[in-house]
């Protein structure tokens, strides 16, 4: 199991330094987000000023750019980066795609599908020379002259890996993609039931194999040196689980465990932008459920039990500090060695 980190960093003056630490920690990947701002700028950064770690996006969103524009971005920083890109997208949910991003809301999973197909048939073209023919019901692209091919590159290789919650999008990364993004709102019982399932209909539709494919996610965790300080990390956790709960598309997570009635209700709160009502909903059966809490030193080897057989990657929903080095350094250590016992 690989272990990354999210990049947490609130300003790009600040990327370089972060990369920088988290390649000394010992962390096998950063992961830059499309939240508050762009997701590729930080990566450019890091890729100036690291060597080995892998940088990707957890997620960009795809559909508000056209899969050329984000194929160029993708070949140019998997050239800069020296083969070090992973290429993460998302569909997010109707209301963003439609009223944040003023763009159609059609088919998430069959677009995303022709998406992806369309991002490697210009890889391809731009590697190859292969003529440029994609034809489908959302995309059509036939024109690549010479002028506008940017030509190969010597790791055209780009994992794609895709997010989602759905069985229907879990499918198609099994079927096409290198890796998938489990959303951060999840427990075990999700992944053994819905997750892997779903992931194996998809491998066998693409005539593939469990080891072609990445599952990788964030964990919540509760940690502190005091019981004050855990205190504050659960009512966090709390209150994002609960944000995370209210969103209708997410309610499967609720399902598998009973507690849809939660979910509705969280979702009537959140209508009304009553956000100060809603982490009170989270009992701690689902604190428990959604989040592991541990002693710092005991987490490294929870996180493992937990999740042995059914991650391949993790990170931590929880603040890496850069100023916390030498602490970070001893859990990635020790989450190694709890791998090897």
């Amino acid at each position: 199991m690989k272990v990354d980190v999210a990049l947490t960093s609130p300003s790009l003056d600040t990327v370089p330094s972060f990369v920088r630490a988290a390649e000394r920690t010992g962390f096998d990947a950063v992961w830059s987000s499309e939240t508050r701002h762009d997701p590729f700028f930080p990566l450019l950064l890091g890729a100036e000023h690291s060597q080995r770690i892998s940088l990707g996006t957890a997620v960009a969103i795809a559909f508000p750019r056209s899969p050329t524009v984000m194929a160029q971005i993708a070949w140019d920083l998997q050239a800069f980066s020296r083969g070090r890109f992973i290429l993460g997208l998302g569909t997010q949910v109707k209301a963003h795609i439609e009223r944040r991003f003023g763009m159609p809301w059609e088919a998430p999973v069959a677009k995303l599908r022709e998406y992806i197909l369309a991002l490697r048939a210009l890889w391809r073209t731009w590697q190859t020379g292969e003529r440029l023919n994609v034809r489908g019901r959302f995309y059509k692209l036939t024109l690549m002259t010479d002028f506008f091919n940017p030509g190969p590159i010597e790791t055209p290789h780009i994992p794609i890996f895709i997010a989602g919650v759905n069985r229907g999008l879990i499918r198609l990364a099994g079927e096409l993609c290198e890796g998938f993004h489990v959303h951060p709102f999840h427990s075990p019982e999700y992944l053994r039931q819905i997750v892997l399932p779903a992931l194996r209909e998809g491998l066998e539709r693409g005539g593939r194999q469990r080891a072609d494919i990445e599952l990788a996610s964030t964990i919540f965790v509760i940690t502190g040196e005091t019981e004050a300080e855990r205190e504050r990390n659960r009512e966090v956790v709390r209150r994002q689980l609960a944000f995370y709960a209210s969103t209708p598309s997410y309610r499967i997570v609720l399902a598998i465990h009973g507690w849809e009635a939660v979910g509705e209700r969280l979702s009537y709160l959140a209508a009304r932008k009553r956000w100060d009502e809603m982490p009170s909903l989270i009992t701690d059966e689902m604190l428990n459920t959604y989040a592991v809490e541990a002693d710092w030193e005991a987490l490294p080897y929870v996180l493992q039990e937990r999740y042995a057989g059914l991650l391949d990657r993790i990170a931590l929903y929880y603040p890496f500090r850069m100023e916390e080095e030498e602490k970070w350094t001893a859990f990635v250590q020790a989450f190694r060695k709890g791998e090897e016992r």
